[in-house]
């Protein structure tokens, strides 16, 4: 019963979140957000101030992330992005927080990890793109533990990380889908982890995993297809598809 109650609970959310206008269910929710969104403020404010810095890594890293909560096509642009990267003489490496594992400590993703020790997400992109693939709460953390266990990588892209302001990037990949940003409220209200601002931040793309924008950034659409497919038995090896 509890699971089904959470069910319908998660069920009513994403009606009244990714609808084009607030509704007075998401109105009513709005304190919450303004919460919400104080508590961002204060854990924001030292490093923009210049109280705080980002901690310094040795390569540059690319943050791959949504302003919404939920999947807007996070994953595979990162597994798109590390290809790239690949086929144009660089050696990639990734971190992520590795939402749903059990755990917040660092850990690498190998071979004997399963889902529960290190993600959905970390798993399949290891598997997908046969780059290293460490996972941690704290993605600064992360970071070092990979870059000193693979010192030919030169370049990180980061799995989320967009509030992680400790990590440093030299490049933000913003992704959107087709519902944009819903009714444009703040958590629990609407689905924006974060306020939208007017204009493109410095040094971010915006990536529209949909047809056309669905929000008034100017960004590039990208197409979806099913690419890759490997036999299953090859999937468990480990082994990276081909194409």
């Amino acid at each position: 019963m509890a699971a089904a109650g959470l069910t319908g609970l998660e069920a009513l959310w994403q009606r009244h979140a990714w609808r084009a206008r607030p509704s007075p269910l998401a109105r009513a929710l709005q304190p919450l957000s303004w919460l919400y969104a104080g508590v961002a403020a204060v854990l924001h404010w030292p490093y923009r101030v210049g109280l705080r810095r980002p901690a310094p890594l040795p390569v540059p890293v690319v943050v791959v992330g949504n302003l919404v909560v939920g999947g807007a096509g996070k994953t595979p642009t990162v597994i798109a992005l590390v290809r790239w990267l690949r086929d144009h003489g660089w050696h990639p490496g990734v971190v992520s927080r590795g939402y749903g594992r059990r755990g917040d400590a660092v850990r690498a993703v190998d071979a004997t990890a399963t889902a529960a020790d290190v993600g959905d997400e970390p798993r399949l992109i290891a598997r997908r793109t046969g780059v290293p693939v460490v996972v941690g709460a704290d993605r600064v953390a992360a970071a070092r533990v990979l870059l000193r266990a693979h010192p030919r990588v030169d370049v990180l892209v980061s799995d989320d990380g967009l509030q992680h302001h400790r990590l440093p990037r030299a490049l933000a990949i913003v992704v959107f889908d087709e519902r944009g940003i819903g009714n444009g409220l703040r958590l629990p209200a609407g689905p924006l982890r974060a306020p939208m601002p007017p204009a493109v931040p410095p040094r971010t793309l915006v990536l529209y995993n949909a047809e056309r924008p669905t929000t008034p950034w100017p960004g590039s659409c990208v197409r979806r297809a099913l690419a890759g497919a490997v036999a299953l038995d090859a999937w468990w090896r480990g082994e990276p598809p081909t194409a």
